[in-house]
Order: structure tokens, then C-alpha cells, then sequence
């Protein structure tokens, strides 16, 4: 994957950024430059994804628009499949929105951030200079689980899990829930899905530092971002 045209220029380009930002940094964060250029960089990506993030937002509202429309529309052609599509398909027309809008601006910027995780992972690039330098004295290539030094990993790591699930549980408890609960009343099935906001937490014990301060400042960010843009964009 790694070795596809776009996406390896995209992995020198971010390998570039994140030693300039942490030679730009080192006279002020000193041994916590390369920890902060992670930082930086996942907030200018997502930065530059906002308007990507803005048309989610957009779909997801419009989709909640027609919600109520539709469970009538499946309540009245249960037993008639074809009607039951091109009803829908009305419905989603006159809303000027359709089933896939929400997902084709989380595909238009998965490349960018495959190449991003690859670098912060060192799956692009097993001698990425970056995994070789420290955050709060523990190499931002060291893993929790497979790390002999215990000592030092794992308070800096303790605190990285501890913050990623406090954003998973705000995440759950301010974006998601509500949500379901507009969508199916909050059922079993949901209310079990709406956990798997704590994913990153369990994956971030076995990826590198690195890719771990990735995931919790990309995952604040989505908190924030959507938080946000509920309240601000027009239902």
C-alpha cells in the first residue's frame, strides 16, 4: 500500500513536515519537539479536512431529516422491495441528499490519513527518523506492550489511555447517544455499537507513542469538530 505513487509522496512529504516542525520546536518544547510536531501535524490535517468534516455534518442532518419519512415508507412496503427502493430513492432526490453522502468525505481523505498513520506507526517506513526521538523520555516507536523498560513507558502511556478514554466517553455520551436515540430510540443493538468509541483505546496499547498522540489528538478533534457543527449548521 505504502508503495503506491500518491500515497508514498504523500509519506515523504509528511516525514519532511514533521522534521521541520521539530527542529522549529526544539528551542521551545526542548524533548517534547517531537511529540508536539505529532501534535501539530494531526491538528493542520484535520484542519485541512474540516470541509470535509463540515459535509458530513451536513449529510448526517439531512439524513435525520427524512428519518421519519422513511420508517414510514418501510412500515407501508415492507413486502414490496421494489417499491420500497424507489420510494427511498424519492425521498433522498427531494432531500437532495442520498444514503452515501456522509460516507464518500470520510473515503476522499482516507489516503491522507492511511499516510499519515503509516508514518506515526512506521509502517511506510521502518527507519522513520521521528520514532527514534523521545516524548516524555520514551521513544515515540516504543509500544506499551512490547517495551522491557515498564517503568518509564508506562505513566506516559497510563496517561495517553487515560485521555483517549475520556474522549471515547464524551464522544459517546454527547455525539453518539443522542444521535441514536434520533435515529432507533436507542436499542440494544445500538446502545452495544455506540462502545465501539473506545476502540482506540485498546489499539493505542499496542501501537507506537507516536500513533498513539495521533489518535488522541485526531479523536479530540472529531469530538470537538462535530460537537460543534451540530449546533452551528441548520437542522
Amino acid at each position: 500500500m505504502y508503495g503506491l505513487g500518491p500515497i508514498a509522496a504523500a509519506v515523504s512529504l509528511i516525514s519532511a513536515v514533521l522534521a521541520a516542525l521539530t527542529s522549529f520546536l526544539t528551542p521551545l518544547a526542548g524533548g517534547l519537539a517531537a511529540g508536539s510536531a505529532v501534535i501539530c501535524l494531526t491538528l493542520l490535517v484535520r484542519l485541512l479536512l474540516s470541509p470535509l468534516g463540515v459535509a458530513q455534518v451536513r449529510a448526517e442532518k439531512a439524513r435525520a431529516r427524512v428519518a421519519p419519512e422513511l420508517a414510514e415508507l418501510t412500515a407501508k412496503h415492507r413486502d414490496d422491495p421494489a417499491r420500497l427502493l424507489a420510494e427511498q430513492r424519492r425521498v433522498f432526490a427531494e432531500a437532495g441528499t442520498s444514503p452515501l453522502a456522509g460516507c464518500l468525505p470520510a473515503l476522499a481523505q482516507a489516503p491522507l490519513l492511511i499516510a499519515v498513520y503509516g508514518v506515526f506507526t512506521g509502517a511506510a517506513s521502518a527507519d522513520e527518523p521521528l520514532l527514534a526521538h523521545t516524548f516524555g523520555g520514551v521513544e515515540l516507536g516504543a509500544t506499551m506492550a512490547a517495551s522491557a523498560d515498564g517503568a518509564v513507558v508506562a505513566p506516559v502511556f497510563a496517561v495517553l489511555l487515560l485521555l483517549l478514554a475520556l474522549v471515547a466517553w464524551a464522544s459517546r455520551r454527547y455525539l453518539v447517544l443522542p444521535a441514536m436515540s434520533r435515529a432507533s430510540g436507542r436499542s440494544p443493538v445500538a446502545s452495544a455499537v455506540s462502545w465501539l468509541g473506545f476502540v482506540p483505546v485498546v489499539v493505542a496499547a499496542f501501537v507506537p507513542l507516536a500513533a498513539g498522540l495521533y489518535l488522541v489528538t485526531t479523536s479530540a478533534w472529531t469530538l470537538g469538530e462535530r460537537y460543534l457543527l451540530r449546533r452551528l449548521l441548520p437542522d
